[in-house]
C-alpha cells in the first residue's frame, strides 16, 4: 500500500507515519530525511544535493523526484508513505508520472484535519515540553513562525486536498483526537 499523509505542520503526520512503519513495515519517504541522507551518501545525486544545499538554494523538484524514484525502485513490499511530498500541484503531477513510470499505484491520501488555533498551541506546547526536558527545540516552533508555516501550507499545499478529492483518493481523519484514536481512524481509512 502506498499513501500520502497530508496536513499542516504539527498535525501529527510524523507520529502517524512512524506507527505505520512499525505496525505495517511501510517505508516512510520523508523528503527532509532523504535530502540529508543523499547529501552525505557520496552518490551522484548526493553530490547534486550537497552542491545546491551548500549554495543555500532550494533543492529542485526534479532532484526530489529523482531521490523518490531511487527509493521506489529499491522496492518495499509493504509500501511507501509519502511524508512532506508532494507540497504543490506541480509536485503532485510529477509524483503521478513517477508512479506511473514505475508501475506503482497510489492507494490513498490521508488528510489529518486540525484547526489552526489548536495547531499553534500544540506546536508551542511541544517546544516548551522539549525545552523543559532538556531536548532540542526547533527554532521555528514558536507562535509567529508557526503562523508563517501555516500560511505557506495554505498557499501551496492545501490545494492538494481538492486535487486528491477529485481523483477519489482523499480520506479525512480528525487529527485533534488522541494519538491512538487518530491511528485507529487512519487504519480504517486505509482499509
Amino acid at each position: 500500500m502506498n499513501i500520502i499523509l497530508l496536513g499542516p505542520p504539527g498535525a501529527g503526520k510524523g507520529t502517524q507515519a512512524l506507527r505505520l512503519v512499525q505496525e505495517r513495515g511501510m517505508v516512510q519517504l520523508s523528503t527532509g530525511d532523504m535530502l540529508r541522507e543523499a547529501r552525505t551518501s557520496g552518490s551522484e545525486m548526493g553530490k547534486k544535493v550537497a552542491a545546491v544545499m551548500d549554495a543555500g538554494q532550494l533543492v529542485t523538484d526534479e532532484i526530489v523526484i529523482g531521490l523518490i524514484e531511487e527509493k521506489i525502485q529499491a522496492g518495499n513490499a509493504a509500501g511507501f508513505i509519502f511524508d512532506g511530498f508532494p507540497r504543490t500541484l506541480g509536485q503532485a503531477d510529477a509524483l503521478n508520472e513517477l508512479l506511473s513510470r514505475n508501475d506503482v499505484q497510489l492507494d490513498a491520501v490521508v488528510q489529518l484535519e486540525v484547526d489552526d488555533e489548536t495547531l499553534v498551541k500544540r506546536i508551542v506546547n511541544r517546544a516548551a515540553e522539549a525545552a523543559a526536558a532538556g531536548k532540542p527545540v526547533r527554532a521555528d516552533d514558536n507562535e509567529e513562525s508557526v503562523k508563517i508555516r501555516l500560511m505557506e501550507y495554505y498557499k501551496k499545499t492545501s490545494p492538494l486536498i481538492g486535487y486528491y478529492y477529485a481523483r477519489g483518493e482523499l480520506r479525512t481523519v480528525d487529527g485533534l483526537q488522541d494519538v491512538e484514536r487518530v491511528a485507529s481512524d487512519v487504519a480504517k481509512a486505509l482499509g
